[in-house]
């Protein structure tokens, strides 16, 4: 028996079954339904941002006297007390750009005032942490992780961020990024964890386990392929075959639904001519009906909008937003317009209920699944953010994912040999090493490059900044020739170099979001700066901070040294100090190829054998450095390559075994790769694919046996009928170091059918 309360057009129960935790999901979000307005189900789509973002935005529009911008995003039309009713009226069903655990909970408590007190959904950017709340732990970005090869430390980084996100109010990230990262002119490499499939997808799969296991809703992001426009600008359009949508941008996504993601949100971008928001032959065709996605999609930053303004697909903001929830979209970020549109095209029978029920019934599964309805409040007295424990994560990570590019004997740095230290360069003592999303930190959770240094050196070891101008757009020449001038003076220069991505330095950045260029050498008056500093006949380290891979050719041919640090975090500094000191041993390895020009952009590592069938005229054809480089202070070898069956079946696994053994005198980690070369066939096949990876660690002296087992869908490619099977005939598997033909050794596997 139950009390029945009549409020507006509905009578509910006070004691409803969807309010017992007892029950299962299915269960509760029938009972929710039967008791929701066509009205309230249209809510559940809506999101906003946040009030104390609002706030903000409005207060820079009347500083700056100008109108409303999406970037902005605040709503000229609709008032803070007005998106309070509306809350308190259950006509909004989540937000983003919530930071702080005080406004969550207030938001929730609005929420609570509604007749069916359904909890809202806060998301937020945690690509690396939860860096956009100020006090987090900012992990090293996903290019930096992804060098790791480290999938546990991934999954263990994601289930942290989990902690710290539900800390202060949210329980949705918009992560992981599973774009396959395939032009450095975009900015938003730094966000990808590199250019092979294979890679992408076991990282992004760690991370949606991470994330979901621990209460937090994940979003596979950017269906698709926005990651390779054709001019390198974010936004722009990709022309690609479905050949290379099929072998290169679809297998993360696959590979998220089977990980039962929660979330998806397409790109900003338009496939072949469609815009990815309204792709219903990707979103509610392949993904949902083939594949079998179960969770909810979510548009990007007003891209249902830009249907109309930008790529001209629709005349309207009201037909874009036909156009893509007929195409499979379930949620509106972000704005006011979006309800009253689908209220109308509802009444107009454009659009049928069942299907807004549909969306609707998406949303509230994922709200029960993260708790919410048990738990919509923080408890603002324990913040687990910034403990002791996610710092020794986050500087662990840093250590395994720095990649040492080139060492002429200089590293690690002997105690003795160099009294005065130089450290200089626009990254040198910043927090360009957070990298993009992340907010500015306090000061002493961030470990700069000059600060880790100076800890780490020999007490006799004088470690001295010199101040080169902060941001790399307005570097100077008088600054940069008197630290050159002062430089002279030193025994050793450590240049820190590379790239600005962090979004709060806004037009003062160089790589992030937004952030795109027609050229990947060092920018601004670096080169030059390296050049002089050089002309000093002073042995210079390069240090990279940078969030894209940059063309360096110079460096290698003149430097002795040269460490890619990516964007390693917030212990990045003392991570790349412990390393160039010979605390730690490098081991990272890159995820994606570093070229030695713009002109060589589409050079990757898993290319057509046609590809360099020819060569450039008086210039190098490979990349600088390739797919799953890497030095370390020890060596390692590989023996005894062998299979357990040299004949297999289609339908057959077969097992590869190794022996690699650690030859040098310091202890270390190493990154064992598996590639394929596929059968001869009636479509050309990449020379190498890459289809394992195995990071060990070996001690001075020890071999460790590493295995390998490969069942048939290693073996499976995409026909010339597009069929994905297994083609009998030979098979070359290569296993080493690298992606270098001379880094590998290869044995032959027969498939027969």
């Amino acid at each position: 028996m139950c009390l029945i309360i009549v409020s507006g057009t509905k009578s509910i129960c006070a004691q409803t079954l969807y309010q017992n935790s007892k029950l299962p999901i299915e269960t509760r979000v029938n009972d929710l339904l039967k008791q929701m307005t066509l009205e309230d189900k249209v809510a559940q789509m809506c999101q906003y941002v946040g009030l104390e973002h609002i706030k903000n935005a409005e207060k820079k529009r009347a500083a700056n006297n100008k109108l409303n911008n999406d970037a902005q995003a605040f709503y000229p039309n609709v008032s803070v007390s007005e998106i309070e009713k509306k809350i308190a009226a259950g006509q909004i069903g989540s937000f983003l750009h919530v930071l702080t655990a005080k406004e969550a909970n207030y938001l929730q408590a609005l929420a609570q005032k509604s007749r069916l007190k359904i909890p809202l959904l806060i998301g937020i950017d945690a690509i690396h942490g939860n860096g956009m709340v100020k006090g987090s732990t900012v992990f090293p970005s996903p290019i930096s992780i992804s060098s790791s090869w480290d999938i546990d430390i991934q999954k263990e980084i994601a289930k942290i961020t989990a902690i710290e996100m539900k800390a202060t109010g949210s329980q949705w990230a918009f992560s992981p990024n599973l774009d396959i990262a395939r032009d450095p002119r975009w900015g938003r490499i730094g966000e990808t964890f590199g250019e092979d499939p294979y890679l992408v997808s076991q990282m992004g799969v760690a991370t949606i386990n991470g994330l979901q296991t621990s209460g937090v809703a994940a979003s596979a992001k950017h269906l698709i392929a926005g990651s390779q426009p054709v001019n390198g600008l974010n936004k722009a359009p990709t022309d690609i075959s479905d050949r290379t949508l099929e072998e290169i941008f679809l297998p993360p996504y696959e590979a998220a639904v089977a990980a039962n993601v929660m979330t998806i949100m397409p790109a900003h971008n338009e496939l072949n001519g469609v815009p990815s928001h309204a792709n219903g032959s990707l979103m509610d065709g392949l993904l949902r009906k083939k594949w079998g996605f179960k969770g909810f999609y979510i548009s990007d930053w007003m891209d249902i909008e830009r249907m109309a303004n930008l790529h001209r697909t629709v005349a309207n903001d009201k037909d874009a937003v036909l156009a893509s929830v007929s195409a499979g979209m379930d949620m509106h970020m972000h704005g006011p317009d979006f309800y009253e549109y689908i209220l109308q095209l509802v009444k107009e029978g454009k659009l049928s209920e069942d299907r807004v029920t549909a969306s609707a019934r998406r949303i509230l599964e994922v709200k029960f699944k993260v708790g919410l309805f048990e738990n919509p409040f923080v408890d603002e007295t324990k913040q687990v953010i910034f403990s002791k424990e996610h710092q020794n994560i986050a500087l662990s990570a840093a250590r395994k994912s720095i990649v040492l590019l080139k060492n002429d004997n200089i590293l690690p740095l002997k105690t003795g040999k160099y009294k005065r230290i130089l450290v200089t360069g626009p990254n040198a003592d910043n927090q360009a090493m957070l990298g993009d999303w992340s907010q500015q930190q306090p000061d002493e959770n961030v470990t700069t490059v000059f600060e880790g240094i100076k800890a780490a050196a020999p007490k006799d070891c004088e470690v001295i900044l010199l101040n080169s101008g902060r941001f790399i757009p307005e570097l100077n020449d008088s600054l940069l020739n008197d630290v050159v001038k002062q430089a002279a003076d030193f025994d050793l220069i450590i240049a820190v170099v590379g790239d600005n991505s962090l979004r709060f330095e806004g037009n003062k950045r160089t790589a992030g979001e937004n952030t795109d260029f027609d050229d990947i050498i060092l920018p601004g008056l670096q080169p030059q700066f390296l050049k002089d500093l050089h002309a000093l006949g002073k042995p210079i380290i390069a240090v990279m901070v940078n969030g894209r891979p940059l063309a360096i050719p110079w460096l290698e041919e003149n430097l002795p040294a040269i460490v890619e640090a990516w964007e390693p975090g917030s212990f990045g500094g003392q991570a790349i100090a412990e390393i160039l000191f010979g605390q730690v041993n490098p081991s990272g390895k890159l995820t994606v190829s570093m070229l030695r020009n713009v002109g060589q952009i589409g050079n990757y590592y898993n290319h057509r054998p046609s590809q360099y069938a020819l060569k450039y005229i008086g210039k190098a054809t490979g990349p600088l450095y390739p797919f799953g480089f890497g030095l370390s202070y020890t060596n390692y070898s590989y023996a005894n390559v062998q299979l357990d069956k040299v004949t297999i079946r289609d339908s057959e696994s077969v097992k590869l075994s190794v022996q690699v053994t650690n030859t040098g005198e310091m202890d270390g980690d190493e990154i064992v790769q598996l590639y394929l070369n596929g059968s001869l066939s009636a479509v050309s096949k990449p020379v190498k694919e890459l289809k394992g990876f195995q990071r060990i660690s070996l001690k001075a002296g020890e071999t460790k046996k590493v295995e390998f087992n490969l069942p048939p869908v290693t073996f499976k490619n995409y026909d010339i009928n597009m069929n994905y099977s297994v083609e009998p005939g030979e098979f070359t598997l290569m296993v080493g170091s690298s992606s270098l033909d001379k880094d590998l050794t290869a044995v032959k596997l027969q498939i027969t059918k």
